[in-house]
């Protein structure tokens, strides 16, 4: 066989092959959703047309998936519930009889079904706070708070007893580093730090242990953890990320969202009953998130505690939040705040 007929021949095999891995642009289905919204939210029911008037072949099957989650489509409909919110990929494989795949997909913006309760705050009780420590982790062992503050040059892990003021350990961060949020989990105390790209992770004597690294985060903000085998990670954008507590593999994340939009600024965090809390950055105001899908639940007013605290010219915002188990309440402070306060949660008229 002459060498111009094999190369003819060999080049019609390869674009019949090409042909059916990856069919023409013109042969690709589109997704119409219906009713026809900017925006969706859970509890509705959305119905969902696979189209393309050119396909003449036999569909034999559909399936369909919204954040890796596999859906259960009834006559074109489906129920929007159990379902991460926030903007979402909604992925549709369409199968045909002559074994053919197509792929399509299309972003949609998911809600929460429900406006967010409202909470105020009610004092327990006032301690001392060191006003130098510019507070961006906080939670209890036991009477033990663990505290981690930031500021390059100035950051910390810390351990002291608020109700004596006693001050067990205090261990200061190398100067390239700006300390962020932290958590005690399990018989380590893990922080982060700020864009340096690098978790720490200490013994319960705030002896260093291990580094860790970021992936797909940009930045590290709050940390909290679910008691079993979550740690959520805030990074300052609408997302709150989803950590492997033993790898420290960012699994997936969380978008935040209310009834009418997406939020961001979750800063620093704490798992209370099977809620995240969350300080909302330059806001006097607390999240509570579902950890499951993201909705704001609920949010804590907490003006007026800054006013309350020394009026020093490095007071700066609210940020730390830890609940004592055993009290039942939440030891809330701020950054370069000289008072740490005890307080609990009361439901406001939500009508």
């Amino acid at each position: 066989m002459k060498l111009q007929q094999l190369i003819c021949i060999l080049s019609f095999l390869l674009i019949g092959a090409c042909k059916n891995v990856n069919p023409p642009k013109q042969d690709a289905f589109n997704i119409e959703l219906y009713p026809k919204k900017k925006e969706y939210h859970i509890g509705e029911t959305l119905q969902i047309k696979v189209v393309n008037p050119k396909f003449e072949g036999k569909i034999v099957k559909i399936s369909y998936q919204f954040h890796h989650q596999e859906l259960v489509v009834t006559n074109e409909n489906i129920v929007l519930e159990n379902l991460m919110l926030g903007k979402q990929p909604l992925e549709v494989t369409v199968y045909t009889d002559k074994g053919e795949v197509y792929k399509v997909r299309k972003e949609i913006l998911l809600l929460a079904g429900q406006a967010p309760k409202l909470y105020t705050y009610k004092i327990l009780n006032e301690y001392p706070h060191d006003k130098q420590a510019y507070t961006q982790g906080l939670e209890f062992i036991g009477d033990t708070l663990v505290e981690s503050t930031g500021q390059y040059r100035e950051s910390s892990i810390r351990k002291w007893n608020p109700f004596t003021g006693e001050m067990y350990k205090n261990v200061p961060l190398q100067a390239m580093y700006f300390g962020e949020g932290a958590t005690v989990f399990r018989d380590k105390i893990i922080q982060l730090t700020w864009r340096e790209n690098i978790g720490f992770v200490y013994d319960t004597q705030l002896k260093l242990l291990k580094t860790f690294s970021y992936n797909k985060s940009k930045e590290g903000w709050g940390l909290c953890h679910n008691g079993s085998d979550k740690l959520y990670k805030s990074d300052g954008s609408e997302k709150i990320w989803i950590l492997n507590p033993n790898t420290f593999e960012e699994v997936d994340s969380l978008q935040l969202c209310t009834n009418k939009s997406i939020f961001t600024n979750a800063n620093e965090l704490e798992f209370v009953d099977g809620k995240i809390y969350a300080n909302t950055y330059l806001k006097d105001g607390i999240m509570i998130i579902n950890p499951n899908n993201g909705a704001i639940e609920g949010v804590v007013d907490v003006r007026g505690l800054k006013e309350k605290v020394e009026q020093t010219p490095d007071l700066d915002v609210l940020n730390g939040i830890a609940y004592h188990a055993r009290r039942s309440t939440f030891f809330i402070t701020g950054k370069n705040w000289s008072k740490i306060f005890e307080v609990v949660f009361i439901e406001a008229n939500n009508k």
